[in-house]
C-alpha cells in the first residue's frame, strides 16, 4: 500500500507541474510571437528490494519523474495588419533587439517608433540591424521593408529610396537551447547562431501566439480528472492502511 501512495504522489506531482505549464500556454494564447511549452515525463524505477531470505525478488514499481519542458517552435499563423511597422518573421529566425541586460531575440513584431526616429519593441526595446539599431529621419515616409529585412524610405519630396538599414535576424542551431527571459524575449543561452537564408520578413503582419487555445483547454481538463482520480486513488489507499491497523489492533480478549 506505501508503494501505491507514493506512486500516486509522485503522479500528483507531476500533474501539477503540467498544469502549470498549460495555463501559462493558456495566458499567453494572444501574445504576439509567443511559442507554447510541453511537458515531457519519464518512468522512474526504483531498485528491487533483495535479501537472502526473500521467497522472490520484489517486483519492480514505476514511478512518475518530471523531466523538464521544451518548446513548440512551430509557427504561428501570420495576421494582415497593414501597418508598416507591423513585422513577421516567415521561418525559424529571430529579430535581434538591444536590451538594459544585452541582445536579446523576439518573434514579437510589434514595432513603432520613439522620439529618436529608432525602431523599438512594444517594451522600447531598440530593433537591431546589422549596423546598429534603425533610425529614420523626421522627413521620412513611405517606408518600406523588403523580405531580406532591407528597410527603405522616401526622404522629403525625393523619388529615390533612401537605405535605413537591415533588419537583423539571427537563426540558431538548437532553438530548445534559447533561455527565456520574460517579456517575450530570449537570450541565446548555449544556442549557437547559424546562418540562415531562408528566413523573410513579411511587412504588415504580425506573427501570432502557437497557443491552440481549445486545445490547451481540452488538456487542463483531462488533467483535472485525472488528478482528481490519483486523489481518489489515494483516499482509497489511505482509508485500507487505517482499516488494516485498526483490526491488527483488534486483539481478541
Amino acid at each position: 500500500m506505501q508503494n501505491a501512495l507514493l506512486v500516486g504522489l509522485s503522479r500528483q506531482m507531476t500533474l501539477e507541474r503540467q498544469m502549470d505549464v498549460i495555463a501559462n500556454n493558456v495566458a499567453n494564447a494572444n501574445t504576439n510571437g509567443f511559442k507554447a511549452d510541453r511537458t515531457l515525463f519519464e518512468e522512474f524505477l526504483n531498485s528491487r528490494a533483495h535479501e537472502d531470505n526473500f521467497v522472490g525478488s520484489d517486483r519492480r514499481v514505476s514511478y512518475v519523474q518530471d523531466r523538464g519542458t521544451f518548446r513548440d517552435v512551430g509557427q504561428g499563423p501570420m495576421e494582415e495588419t497593414k501597418n508598416p511597422l507591423d513585422l513577421a518573421v516567415d521561418g525559424n529566425s529571430y529579430f535581434a533587439v538591444q536590451t538594459a541586460g544585452g541582445e536579446r531575440y523576439t518573434r514579437d513584431g510589434k514595432f513603432s517608433l520613439n522620439n529618436q526616429g529608432q525602431l523599438v519593441t512594444s517594451d522600447g526595446n531598440l530593433v537591431l540591424g546589422n549596423a546598429g539599431p534603425i533610425t529614420f529621419q523626421p522627413t521620412d515616409h513611405d517606408i518600406n521593408v523588403a523580405p531580406d529585412g532591407t528597410v527603405t524610405v522616401l526622404e522629403g519630396t525625393a523619388r529615390v529610396d533612401s537605405i535605413r538599414g537591415k533588419i537583423r535576424m539571427v537563426a540558431f542551431d538548437n532553438p530548445q537551447k534559447l533561455a527565456k527571459q520574460g517579456a517575450n524575449l530570449y537570450a541565446q543561452g548555449s544556442a549557437n547562431q547559424q546562418v540562415d537564408a531562408k528566413s523573410t520578413v513579411r511587412q504588415g503582419y504580425i506573427e501570432k501566439s502557437n497557443v491552440n487555445a481549445v486545445g490547451e483547454m481540452s488538456r487542463m481538463v483531462e488533467v483535472m480528472r485525472m488528478y482528481t482520480q490519483v486523489a481518489n486513488l489515494l483516499q482509497q489507499q489511505s482509508d485500507m492502511h487505517k482499516s488494516a491497523i485498526e483490526k491488527l489492533a483488534d486483539v481478541p480478549a
